[in-house]
């Protein structure tokens, strides 16, 4: 895989005057979460072995090259493959619109099956799809799509390896593609809803031929941790690693923070570092959610609400204070920061996903006649990178405990899933 990926730099950085064969660029989701990465770079290097062209195949992480200190677990997996995350190429290190308009791109596009609008541009460059997300494109004779609704897109691309090249199959691939199936499907554990047979078969397949794979509980603990790892980020780094934003009169952030608010308050000129990061997006209000957890692995939330007008400030925290759908049972506590208001958060289950809508609803309430209506749009006309999804964010599917799940209630779930496949 070094080779693979020495290979790919060589050939971008030697093309300077667009005028080589052109590339085939393995592209993931502007999340570029584990998942997306790791199918990214494995599909590429299962095509560099099975497909006979003139042009180089290249494996493109979906962010800038500067936001990837934002994927700590993305890090974490390269170094535990021991992948140097230099030999990446990143969205910002190709022209992949320079190289459509010469007629020197193809893509193939996996844990995603349509490009957003700001790269509708580059829709006929698509030759393959392989995602496990919604189908949202319309299917074409010329451009294969492999669209299941399985737990990881990594399972699909793991089937594909099997199926037609085993032989591509190495330590360090399976292991990367063993990690995402594993993390996206939160330990195999059908309590969570999210594992489904064939990521089962894939998982275990993997084991049997690969035995020295690493542990699947600790491997999902390691992945899981360094993914709350904020450890060398700076503020500006802390706020885009888990942000969603709100576009309108009134533009709103609301940031996850995976640290105690007591300790991101001593943070040396804080409050200075959070005027300066909502003057460079734009943003009138920055709403802070943090989570942490108590010794017995409990949930603690608390909230604070940043803005340099007292008016807005005011006005916000008063409306999230009797807000009832849901409540979120907030109790002021000291702030050291004359432009931040700090709360503990009794409801512990109130994530992200609940609190958006309330963001939402108050701003409506005031009079934003700009707001927009969907976060699809919000987030496309967003200026700062995309973040990926997290549980603990959007909203845990065990936030209230563990479901009883038998054999029979699968059995019917995956059949009705079957079912609308064939439809």
């Amino acid at each position: 895989m070094e080779e693979f990926l020495s290979s790919c730099q060589r050939a971008v950085k030697g093309d300077p005057d667009q005028g080589g064969p052109g590339f085939h660029v393995v592209l993931g989701n502007e999340a570029c979460d584990v998942d997306s990465m790791v199918c990214s770079l494995t599909y590429a290097y299962f095509l560099s072995k099975t497909v006979q062209s003139d042009m180089v195949v290249v494996p493109l992480l979906n962010i800038r090259q500067v936001d990837l200190v934002l994927r700590s677990d993305n890090i974490f997996l390269l170094r535990q493959t021991s992948l140097c995350p230099d030999l990446l190429l990143f969205r910002d290190q190709m022209d992949l619109r320079a190289l459509q308009r010469g007629g020197r791109l193809r893509l193939t596009l996996v844990d995603h099956n349509l490009l957003p609008s700001s790269d509708s541009s580059l829709e006929g460059a698509v030759v393959e799809v392989i995602d496990h997300h919604l189908l949202e494109r319309e299917t074409s004779p010329s451009c294969p799509v492999t669209v299941e609704m399985v737990g990881s897109c990594a399972t699909l691309v793991t089937e594909h390896i099997i199926q037609k090249r085993p032989e591509v199959l190495d330590q360090q691939v399976a292991q990367l593609l063993y990690a995402a199936v594993v993390l996206d499907c939160v330990n195999m554990a059908p309590s969570a809803g999210k594992v489904t047979p064939r990521d089962a078969e894939v998982a275990a397949a993997l084991e049997r031929r690969f035995p020295a794979l690493p542990p699947k509980c600790a491997l999902f603990q390691s992945l899981s941790q360094a993914k709350f790892d904020v450890s060398g980020l700076n503020t500006e780094q802390m706020l885009l690693k888990d942000m969603k934003s709100v576009s309108g009169d009134v533009n709103t952030a609301v940031s996850v923070l995976y640290v105690p608010l007591e300790d991101f308050l001593q943070r040396v000129e804080l409050e200075a570092e959070l005027s300066v990061f909502c003057l460079k997006f734009g943003f009138e209000l920055l709403l802070l959610m943090t989570i942490s957890f108590t010794e017995d692995q409990e949930p603690i939330r608390e909230l604070a609400v940043f803005s340099r007008s007292a008016t807005l400030r005011r006005e916000v925290g008063l409306y999230l204070e009797h807000a009832h759908n849901p409540a979120l049972d907030l109790l002021p506590i000291s702030s050291p920061y004359p432009h931040l208001t700090a709360y503990q958060q009794g409801n512990s289950l109130a994530s992200r996903k609940k609190l958006l809508p309330l963001v939402k609803d108050f701003l409506r309430e005031r009079g934003d006649s700009c707001l927009g209506n969907r976060e699809e749009e919000e987030e496309e006309e967003s200026r700062v990178p995309p973040t990926p999804m997290n549980s603990l964010v959007e909203g845990c599917p065990l936030d209230n405990g563990l479901p009883h799940i038998s054999a029979q209630d699968l059995e019917v779930k995956f059949r009705k899933m079957a079912d609308r496949r064939g439809k």
